[in-house]
């Protein structure tokens, strides 16, 4: 089975197009036949929290591994991926641990329960231990590994929902491959952007084409907060944390020397959609990235994540009068636009969709929310980097809708917060891309029970 990609010249605009880069696909971008869905798989059933997938999922990544090559019954390599979050207040301050897990054979079913179950490599690990012990709050993270200056290295970034004006703790760290002892280095920022623009997500960046546009960095992190305090659309920045060809260290809290990829406006700076994403809404969910490169040559830079695809959103609740009508949250009426439709013009008289019993919690929500992904021309990207593009200026190229491999919930674990039906939000978590054999990897939040599952995609 074939995942549906649609080509995308422009994005239905949200607000001004003007100035947007948006282009016939070229040749050697990826396209519809290179994308094979495979099936998904299991993760190992956890013990108490913290030592469970449960209510993780928060980071993913692919690790080469000598001793898995390969069989009939198993993919190549190993994934790394982070257990239940760190909760506020002490109830959980050492969430967030890893653990190395095999990749059985996917399985092409709709029922979880036909699916294979990943084993346990090893146990989890709480290797940040000591670290981001601020960012406790809704922890958004991401791991890359990296086999670059000074060895093989897991690269990782950490952040939370709120970055408050006084926040000191930097956002980006590496530590070893043995979890028992990581070694962690950092941590740093990068450069001096906003917390809510650089830490959810991060990739590494193919050799040549960092040595041709980033003066060899070699490391994408970014991300998207909901609201586009983070810049309307995903942010990106290249950076590297070592200072020499050996592999030293920056010095810790040192805001590392980065190259703007990708920066949209940020809501914090006005009012109006504007130097978007085409077709942004505040609802929109970006939580994985990945430079994707072929065997064939073809490549792109892909975000994986939940798309708000309504024709209006808004602040506030689920209304129980239906998917299609608002529920404001009344507090902050007033305070900034809490209601738009699609085109992101506001809806006006926002009082009057103040709903007196909502049927969830407090959030952005859209009338429907569909899991996508989207694709970045890489030289639309080397051009923002040689400042020939403004960083607001790359656009999709495609998006692919992938909802039709989903779960969505079988268990309806905590709908209250996840939403149902069409209105169901956070659908996938991070994803990671095995570069030497082509397979993609996209955890599916709460698709068994509280766990995740993971789908895979042979990418050709």
């Amino acid at each position: 089975m074939r995942i549906c990609l649609i080509a995308v010249l422009v994005l239905a605009c949200a607000g001004s197009c003007q100035g947007t880069v948006a282009h016939q696909p070229a040749a050697d971008l990826l396209g519809m036949d290179d994308f094979l869905y495979l099936g998904a798989f299991r993760l190992p059933e956890g013990e108490e929290r913290p030592l469970t997938f449960s209510y993780g999922g928060e980071a993913m990544t692919w690790i080469p591994d000598a001793d898995s090559p390969g069989t009939p019954d198993r993919l190549p390599g190993l994934l790394l991926i982070m257990g239940h979050n760190r909760m506020p207040y002490g109830e959980l301050p050492d969430g967030n641990q890893v653990a190395l897990v095999t990749i059985p054979a996917p399985v092409n079913s709709r029922d979880v329960e036909d699916l294979s179950r990943a084993s346990f490599r090893g146990e989890f690990h709480s290797v940040a231990s000591g670290y981001f012990t601020e960012y406790v709050e809704i922890p958004r993270v991401g791991m890359q590994y990296l086999d670059a200056a000074g060895g093989q290295r897991i690269h990782l970034c950490w952040g939370q929902h709120f970055h408050f004006e006084d926040t000191s703790t930097a956002t980006h760290a590496w530590f070893g491959l043995d979890l028992t002892d990581p070694g962690m280095q950092g941590p740093w920022f990068i450069g001096n952007q906003s917390l809510y623009s650089t830490n959810n997500y991060l990739f590494d960046i193919p050799v040549q084409w960092a040595q041709d546009n980033t003066g060899g960095k070699l490391l994408a992190t970014g991300r998207f907060r909901d609201g586009g305090w983070s810049g309307m659309g995903p942010a990106l920045f290249a950076y590297i944390p070592w200072t020499d060809a050996s592999g030293t260290p920056a010095a810790p809290q040192t805001r590392l020397q980065e190259t703007v990829l990708l920066l949209y406006q940020s809501s914090e700076t006005t009012e109006d959609i504007e130097r978007a994403m085409d077709g942004y809404q505040h609802g929109d969910e970006w939580e994985g990235g990945a430079w994707i490169t072929t065997s064939s040559g073809k490549h792109g830079v892909l975000f994986a994540g939940t798309k708000s695809t309504g024709d209006r959103y808004w602040y506030g609740f689920i209304n129980p009068a239906g998917s299609a009508y608002p529920c404001l949250e009344e507090e902050f009426i007033g305070e900034f636009i809490l209601c738009r439709d699609a085109d992101g013009t506001p809806c006006g008289n926002e009082a009057s969709w103040v709903c007196t019993e909502p049927a969830s919690g407090r959030g952005w929500w859209s009338t429907s929310f569909s899991a996508w992904f989207i694709l970045y021309d890489p030289d639309d990207l080397a051009s923002v980097a040689r400042r020939d593009l403004q960083p607001w200026e790359p656009q999709p190229y495609a998006h692919l809708v992938i909802d039709d491999y989903l779960f969505f919930n079988p268990s309806a674990v905590d709908t209250n917060i996840l939403g149902t039906g069409t209105q169901r939000r956070y659908r996938i978590g991070d994803i990671a891309f095995d570069r030497e054999h082509g397979y993609l990897y996209v955890l599916e939040l709460f698709a068994d029970e509280a766990q995740p599952v993971v789908h895979v995609w042979e990418i050709r």
